[in-house]
């Protein structure tokens, strides 16, 4: 096997173990690997430039860390079309093709053909740990599948990301299909929009209401992208309705409370309000624990009590995260052979422990490390003082918010009780002022150091 084949079939193993199987052989599986100018690239065949393009938008970065995590830190990627391999031919479009090239899997009950998403088999109840951030909605999950469209509907489960939402809501249709309750739909809000601009297009919305109005039960994922799109939302209000008069379960998911997606109608707010919403909230330590013993005991993974204590310990805000880096520093050790040190974890997990201080960083922490350094009070953070002594420490403040933390500017502007046109001002005249200062430049990157070590 030559070098760049081995590099790949490395890192192609660990996408395996991370990525959704259906993600997996649609998008990864395609791939294979072709003989670069130099040792520094490796050039990644697919079969036409849509899976180039998409490949880039979507998955490159996680090429890139399947890259880190065996051992080939300093590689560049290049994805090329491969005019020698075309992607396997497709079956013959049925009204609405899957968007994933999914198929069904044969159960008691029985899934829509043409939903365009599969199920993971590993998201069952059996598989999901229970914890005090997630016992509520786990309940709520499991009764809406012993009774669908009798118990709470519709389920509304929120939260942020990675935090086990598609889990449950797989789970919820595994079990209705093993059960024989009824014939499942599970999708996303893309994939539904998607077949909505299909049935504009061609006029097949026949089709289209049969495909999603017929089933037993309808579970779409991160429904907040449904926001804005006006056509598709009132589709979709139209399908909810008639979903809902026939006692038929509807099960959605979202990444933030019902009031906070934006620009959604009334309508359609207070009839996902009709039923029941549950928080799935960021997991505990135990749970995150237990969540990766689980992980390394279904999956046969070398990795003592000590190494799942500081991944657990050092990642808190998403699942996902946290098994991933399991699954990365596993097979780092299985591939180089070597022992798990505290600095071999540190160095694997750079980038995640940078991701969670950035995401544990507050803007009441900045600013309260800005007064200090400055000699003001905090109520100098949100009044509205312009002379320059109080005005520049609270530009600098923003400034920092934007570079440390992911608050967007809406959010900071709101933690100094300003609109984001100001934040965004400030930050560009502090950025303007560290081009020609040296001096403020290397105080800025001072304040920087004494926020993150939080003192």
């Amino acid at each position: 096997m030559k070098p760049y084949e081995k590099t790949w079939t490395a890192a192609r193993a660990l996408l395996q173990e991370t990525l959704a199987e259906d993600t997996f052989r649609r998008w990864i599986d395609v791939i294979r690997p072709l003989p670069a100018s130099d040792e520094t690239t490796l050039v990644l065949g697919v079969p036409d430039g849509y899976y180039r393009e998409w490949l880039e938008e979507n998955y490159l970065a996680s090429i890139l860390d399947a890259l880190r995590a065996v051992g080939e830190t300093g590689i560049a990627v290049r994805l090329a079309v491969d005019a020698d391999r075309p992607v396997d031919p497709a079956p013959a479009p049925e009204p609405f093709p899957p968007s994933a090239g999914a198929r069904p899997r044969a159960a008691k009950g029985r899934a829509c053909r043409n939903c365009g998403m599969d199920l993971n088999p590993g998201n069952t109840f059996s598989s999901f740990v229970v914890g005090a951030s997630n016992q509520f909605a786990h309940a709520a999950a499991e009764a809406v599948a012993a009774a669908p469209g009798k118990a709470y509907n519709p389920l509304f489960i929120y939260g942020g990301t990675g935090l086990g939402k598609t889990h449950l809501m797989q789970a919820i249709a595994h079990e209705i299909i093993a059960s024989g309750k009824g014939n499942v739909c599970y999708t996303t809000s893309e994939a539904f929009t998607n077949d909505f601009i299909q049935a504009t297009m061609t006029g097949g919305f026949a089709a289209f209401r049969k495909k999603y109005r017929a089933m037993d039960a309808l579970l779409i994922d991160d429904v907040q992208f449904l926001a804005k799109k006006d056509k598709t939302l009132e589709e979709f209000f139209h399908t909810f309705n008639a979903l809902y008069e026939s006692q038929k379960q509807i099960v959605l998911t979202c990444d933030r409370p019902i009031a906070e997606i934006p620009d959604l109608p009334k309508r359609l707010v207070s009839r996902f309000e009709w039923g029941l919403k549950v928080e799935m909230e960021t997991a505990d330590l135990e749970t995150r624990i237990a969540i990766l013993r689980s992980k390394r005991d279904a999956m046969h993974l070398n990795a003592s009590d000590e190494t799942i204590d500081f991944i657990a310990t050092h990642i808190k805000s998403n699942i996902r995260e946290l098994e991933g880096a399991l699954t990365r520093v596993t097979s780092y050790a299985s591939l180089t052979r070597r022992p798990l040190s505290r600095e071999t974890l540190e160095y694997l997990l750079r980038d995640n422990l940078a991701a969670e201080q950035r995401q544990a960083l507050t803007a009441e922490q900045i600013q309260r490390t800005v007064t200090e350094h400055y000699d003001l009070r905090m109520c100098d953070m949100t009044s509205r003082d312009r002379h320059e002594a109080i005005a520049f420490p609270r530009q600098v403040a923003m400034y920092l918010c934007r570079e440390m933390t992911d608050l967007s500017l809406p959010e900071i502007g709101r933690a100094f009780q300003k609109n984001h046109a100001t934040v965004l001002h400030a930050v560009r005249a502090v950025e303007k002022k560290m081009k020609t200062d040296s001096t403020l430049r290397q105080g800025i990157i001072s304040l920087q150091q004494r926020v993150a070590r939080g003192n």
